[in-house]
């Protein structure tokens, strides 16, 4: 007889998982192909008496981590839970994933359970505000090159035409479809604006280079 998928029954059945457990405790450490533990799918489902028996009953490592280096206080979803993990359960609030992010950090930065952040931020004297400039600068576009500046306002057609002459419009196509796309903040996005800009200089300084010389030859 196979054995049950302890993983989806900690979902909504989390007894079930504790009568399975009492039949063969070596369950309780597994992890699947992803790292995913019964941890961190009774952390992720606010099971907290599951947790507790995890560690507690069947002793498994508090501080186990999944393939992207992250415990199940990382998925924790309330404030009781992540109390329960770090005061209780042995939890480190401290450690790191893969990417070098603690636990308040990727919470923060995916703008979701504040709560969780604040206590976090108090038990580790992480400060939340300092945490989410560091994401910002981490993810800040790079910075254009030297006498190259981007303002961005509205200006009518008329306007534009005085003054730069009538606009390309092959290139008005190229910088919507360089706005439009999802990546357009991403280095490589920003790369191509960089790019972008610079043929336009280019364009417009050859431009204006033959205009004087038809005027002087005329």
């Amino acid at each position: 007889m196979s054995h049950p998928n302890l993983y989806i029954l900690a979902a909504d059945n989390p007894s079930a998982v504790l009568s399975a457990l009492q039949s063969d405790s070596s369950q309780a450490s597994c992890q699947d192909e992803h790292g995913y533990s019964l941890l961190h799918a009774a952390a992720s489902y606010g099971h907290i008496d599951l947790l507790r028996a995890l560690v507690q009953e069947h002793h498994v490592n508090p501080n186990l981590t999944d393939e992207d280096g992250e415990t199940c206080l990382f998925v924790s979803e309330t404030l009781e839970i992540a109390k329960c993990l770090v005061e209780e359960l042995g939890v480190d609030p401290k450690h790191a994933n893969d990417e070098g992010l603690t636990a308040q950090e990727t919470i923060e930065s995916d703008g979701s359970f504040p709560e969780i952040v604040s206590y976090l931020g108090q038990i580790t004297g992480g400060s939340t505000s300092e945490v989410a400039q560091a994401l910002r600068d981490v993810h800040a576009p790079p910075p254009l090159p030297p006498n190259v500046s981007v303002n961005v306002g509205t200006m009518t057609e008329q306007e534009v035409d005085g003054e730069a002459g009538e606009v390309d419009s092959e290139f008005r196509r190229r910088i919507a479809e360089l706005a439009a796309r999802e990546d357009f903040h991403s280095e490589a996005g920003q790369n191509q604006l960089r790019a972008l800009v610079t043929d336009a200089i280019r364009g417009v300084g050859a431009e204006t280079q033959n205009r004087d010389v038809r005027q002087r030859t005329e």
